[in-house]
């Protein structure tokens, strides 16, 4: 029997972008637990800093129920567990389940009778009760549905934007049992002002989650190779969506490289479970290939372009300004950046990448990427402006044709500057 909404104690698994600002939204309304196994991010949270810039120390101070910790053991006293750890691809870019399975591995050492786990993780259907459930049972020895339950309520945090956050966004709840499910639901209507919708099942919430950001990739996916098509023709891509934009169900996708810790990872949760009961997506596959493709379109663009300047490709000097898989924000995970710098080094490029709002530690440890403090102006044969920062966009397209020399190439990919300031745009 679950206990009483009056009663939660909460335990939020995971402290990163997705984790902290719900950890802090329980927290002004019930007793939080925030773990974490980086112990560093745990002593940061202590102080009030948060490395990922999502939340403020004022607005963490207001969480005052919600304290942090990187001990496991800490975990005996919550009933309710949300887990929100990330769910990434391996290099074969196939789910890779292991901070999924070991999170419900610490849960389960912990879990007691009438408790309920809440994953918020990214998942194809099926994989909260037919991958998670059975570590649950397996460590703590108990039964499911009967002993306790469990819960899926998909993450919607958009790294960066500082007016839908997790509280205004309106969230999707599911149960295991019909009792699960309207407690959950119950629950995050505390938190959420936006309110909630109470999905049929769990594999439906996992599926509503999971095909959010196929469909945005799919739909990016066709606007980059409508920008590879219009690129050959001579036609400007950005002014044809313009004129398409004056109708009004035009959908407004603009081409790019498609990174970060959802589109360019979700649709490859959907598509391994579709190849796993026998079913072949072409569209979504297509997609991914694709957008998968970019940096090495992007690069070979910009090398021709070089070229056609008789800039000599090997031992050049190219600044690539943005590292970050977006803009106005330090999160690099799956940054597809990366393509291009390794493109253009296996063309004998000497490449170096400014962006100001990512932690060269970070850069270092995931990418091997020596981020430079600053450029310096007139030494460089090219310039990509690969993420539309606020501070990008101030210095414009005087400043920035100042870093290359006089011959040299600017590749605008997020249409910052004038048309006809750039050489090559996307």
């Amino acid at each position: 029997m679950l206990k009483g909404i009056n009663e939660s104690r909460i335990a939020v698994i995971g402290l990163g972008y997705v984790g902290l600002p719900l950890a802090a939204e329980f927290g002004k309304h019930f007793e939080t637990i925030g773990f974490d196994i980086n112990t560093k991010r745990v002593k940061e949270l202590r102080t009030g800093y948060d490395v990922t810039l999502e939340m403020s120390e004022d607005e963490l101070a207001e969480a005052t129920k919600l304290t942090y910790t990187c001990e496991s053991s800490d975990l005996k006293s919550a009933n309710i567990f949300v887990v929100t750890v990330p769910t990434p691809i391996n290099k074969n870019k196939q789910p890779d389940l292991t901070p999924l399975i070991k999170a419900s591995e610490t849960i389960g050492k912990t879990l007691k009778k009438g408790d309920i786990v809440i994953y918020e993780s990214t998942v194809y259907p099926g994989a909260t009760e037919e991958d998670c459930v059975p570590v649950l049972e397996h460590v703590s020895g108990l039964k499911f549905n009967q002993d306790f339950f469990a819960g899926y309520s998909p993450e919607r945090i958009n790294p960066g934007d500082k007016e839908h956050r997790v509280a205004n966004i309106l969230k999707v709840t599911s149960g295991s049992t019909p009792e699960a499910a309207d407690f959950v639901n119950e629950l995050y209507k505390t938190v959420i002002t936006a309110g909630t919708y109470k999905a049929e099942s769990i594999r439906v919430a996992e599926a509503a989650k999971v095909i959010e950001n196929t469909q945005r990739d799919v739909n990016i996916a066709l606007i980059n190779e409508l920008s590879m098509l219009f690129n050959r023709m001579g036609i400007d891509t950005e002014a044809v969506l313009k004129a398409a934009g004056t109708k009004w169900n035009f959908l407004p996708f603009r081409p790019g490289l498609v990174g970060g810790h959802c589109i360019g990872v979700d649709p490859y949760y959907l598509t391994h479970k579709a190849q796993g009961i026998g079913f072949h997506p072409n569209m979504i596959l297509a997609g991914r290939r694709i957008n998968d493709g970019m940096g090495e379109y992007v690069s070979e663009q910009l090398i021709k372009a070089m070229l056609k300047k008789r800039i000599h490709v090997n031992e050049s000097r190219v600044l690539i300004m943005g590292f970050a898989f977006k803009e106005n924000c330090p999160d690099l995970r799956n940054t597809r950046i990366i393509d291009i710098v390794q493109e253009l080094n296996s063309y004998g490029v000497n490449v170096d990448v400014f962006d100001p709002w990512v932690s060269s530690e970070e850069a270092e440890r995931e990418y091997d990427i020596s981020l430079i403090e600053s450029p310096e102006p007139g030494i460089y044969d090219a310039v990509i402006l690969a993420v539309a920062h606020n501070e990008f966009k101030a210095l414009g397209s005087e400043k920035i044709r100042a870093y290359g020399k006089a011959d040299s190439v600017v590749y605008d990919l997020k249409y910052v500057l004038p048309h006809e300031t750039a050489d090559l745009r996307l």
